[in-house]
């Protein structure tokens, strides 16, 4: 998948994140090797230069107006795989979607994997992104061994877990260097399938308490919350939990008895260029909304999926950021503690209250968060969803969210954030000042840089 690009002239181009809403110029270099990296970073002007994938970070996290951005995607090798050991090493241009049809005929995984795996490995490192096993796997930090790592002087360095570095640079958003390599720890499978069950919630308080159960019996669990039912329904959810499929679990006559790790992903057609706002406001969300809640089963379990369905949902519409109409989308994503449970309450209170046609709304739980100071899980619970961008006096309103989750010692998430404050920002996450001194010492002209940087004074 290509990065979201349109050519204005031989040197610039507009580039934006996924939710559309804040595009800006810079120079795109695309390079096809080490080498050209190097020179990319050591020639990139006062403006600096920020490394980009596929174009999946929500917000301004890969952007630079005015400077360079490097797209990775041409760095894209698999450098060698350990099927014995369960290692790969590859670039960092290299999606999840490749890895997963390479690796997966071989009997091996990612052991975490986000919603899409149109991602690529130093995206995914960037923003230690995580799934809907965090509370059980940890984030994708957690499974990478080694990283070489392209630092703003042009020099490459092998950055090894437990360092300062491989910490800060597991959700720095690429502004400690560019990711040009990664040893990753891969997870054992012997089916393509997941075994799945599937419930409804009538509210928050037994959506949480279901989650909470599912949480310690299952490896993956996750609520499609309803953000505009009220009353008593408040947060009503459609639970799915889910475990990787044994082989000898498999029904007898089941063809993926003859192909057990067969890899074999399904999308839906493309949707069109956009889609008329009033299509996906209030009434269309309450709609899609019922019909979710209302089709899913009371409860049901020992279902068979395939594993891509399960894991990447977000896959089943290719495009699909362009059905929020031209004004895009603003995604939230935010963590709260386990003991602040009244803040999440609070929170989905008064967005149900509003009636924001909130879309792709999920409610899941974290286990311990990562090393890195801008790593973003914590030990709790994570709400996201994605509102239009063209909703009146959106922006007041996230920031009254932002101050409750703040309050309550939470954060929102860097990867999906395109207008949160620096000062909440500094509120949220208490070793900021840790991270500012490490890429002080490390780039102290700013050389890796990017619109989300200069925004919140990273």
């Amino acid at each position: 998948m290509a990065v979201e690009t349109h050519v204005l002239d031989d040197d610039c181009e507009t580039i934006t994140g996924w939710g559309r809403t804040a595009p800006t110029l810079a120079r795109v270099r695309r390079p096809r090797g080490h080498s050209e990296v190097a020179d990319a970073v050591r020639s990139s002007g006062g403006r600096g230069t920020i490394a980009r994938g596929l174009g999946r970070a929500y917000g301004d996290a890969a952007q630079n107006a005015g400077g360079t951005v490097l797209d990775m995607t041409g760095l894209d090798r698999i450098l060698a795989v350990d099927a014995t050991a369960g290692l790969a090493v590859c670039e960092a241009g290299v999606s999840l979607h490749r890895l997963t049809e390479a690796l997966l005929p071989l009997g091996w995984i990612l052991p975490v994997s986000p919603g899409t795996r149109y991602v690529t490995v130093g995206g995914a490192v960037g923003a230690d992104v995580h799934g809907t096993n965090h509370a059980v796997s940890g984030s994708f930090g957690r499974h990478v061994t080694a990283l070489e790592l392209l630092t703003a002087d042009g020099g490459i360095r092998t950055v090894l877990p437990g360092t300062p570095l491989f910490d800060a640079t597991t959700g720095g958003m690429g502004l400690t260097g560019v990711i040009l390599t990664a040893t990753l720890r891969l997870l054992p499978v012997e089916t393509s399938l997941m075994t799945v069950g599937t419930e409804r919630a009538p509210d928050l308080d037994e959506t949480m308490a279901r989650l909470a159960h599912a949480d310690r019996r299952h490896g993956h669990s996750v609520a499609r919350i309803d953000l505009l039912a009220r009353g008593a329904a408040t947060g009503r959810a459609v639970l799915t939990h889910g475990d990787h499929t044994p082989y000898d679990a498999l029904p007898r006559r089941h063809r993926a008895r003859r192909a057990p790790l067969a890899f074999r992903p399904a999308l839906l057609p493309a949707p069109p260029p956009f889609v008329p706002g009033g299509l996906l406001g209030r009434t269309a969300a309450e709609l899609l909304n019922e019909l979710r809640y209302r089709g899913a089963p009371r409860a049901r379990t020992g279902g068979l999926q395939s594993l891509t369905a399960f894991l990447h949902p977000l896959d089943g519409i290719p495009h699909r950021n362009r059905i929020h109409a031209r004004a895009g989308f603003v995604p939230y994503q935010f963590v709260v503690p386990y003991g602040q449970e009244e803040a999440l309450r609070t929170v989905v209170r008064r967005i149900a209250d509003r009636r924001c046609p909130a879309f792709g709304a999920v409610l899941q739980r974290f286990g311990a968060g990562g090393p890195g100071p801008l790593s973003f899980p914590l030990p709790g619970w994570t709400l996201a969803l994605d509102l239009p961008g063209g909703l009146p006096g959106l922006g007041a309103f996230l920031d009254s969210l932002d101050e409750e989750v703040a309050g309550a010692g939470g954060r929102v998430f860097l990867a999906r954030d395109s207008r949160v404050r620096p000062e909440t920002l500094a509120a949220m996450y208490p070793r900021l000042g840790e991270f500012r001194a490490l890429r002080a010492a490390l780039d102290p002209r700013s050389v890796l840089t990017s619109d989300l940087s200069r925004r919140l004074d990273l």
